[in-house]
């Protein structure tokens, strides 16, 4: 019997293959548990137009990580902080910080999604790192500055 698997079946195979099992195993297992479905010729050609559109609904999601991108490496993001002596800051420059940053600026980053290379303890200019999806990261330059000069 062969059948369409619609989630990963460990070793029978991925999602979308098309695999050939006994008929007790598809009746009995894979049927009830929803991880596949009989594969006729009409159940294949949904398939493949499913497969395609999840090939098409990628390259667009990629194609606007690659435009976000982009605008994220144009812009700078300024975090004002409180200045003790030597221009050194009380505390460390936080990711929740660069991401209300950027919501100012009208781009939604998550915090989690921001990263940075080493902690930022001093005033000046720095870069963070921001993943925008899976094999796409960005950065953006942070300014550092000291509390109440935003407005200069």
């Amino acid at each position: 019997m062969n059948v369409i698997l619609l989630r990963k079946v460990n070793n029978l195979g991925e999602e979308g293959d098309i695999v050939t099992v006994k008929p007790g195993y598809g009746r009995n297992y894979l049927f009830p548990q929803g991880l596949a479905r009989m594969a006729t010729p009409g159940a294949i050609r949904a398939r493949q137009d499913e497969m395609q559109q999840q090939v098409r609904k990628r390259a667009q999601e990629t194609s606007n990580a690659e435009h976000l991108r982009e605008e994220l490496e144009k812009i700078v993001v300024k975090v004002e902080a409180k200045v003790g002596e030597q221009d050194r800051i009380f505390g460390t420059v936080t990711p929740q910080q660069v991401a209300l940053g950027l919501a100012v600026q009208g781009f939604n980053i998550n915090r989690r999604n921001i990263s940075f290379a080493e902690d930022i303890r001093s005033l000046g200019i720095y870069s963070a790192t921001i993943k925008i999806a899976a094999g796409i990261q960005g950065t953006v330059k942070v300014q550092v500055m000291p509390e109440g000069t935003s407005g200069l």
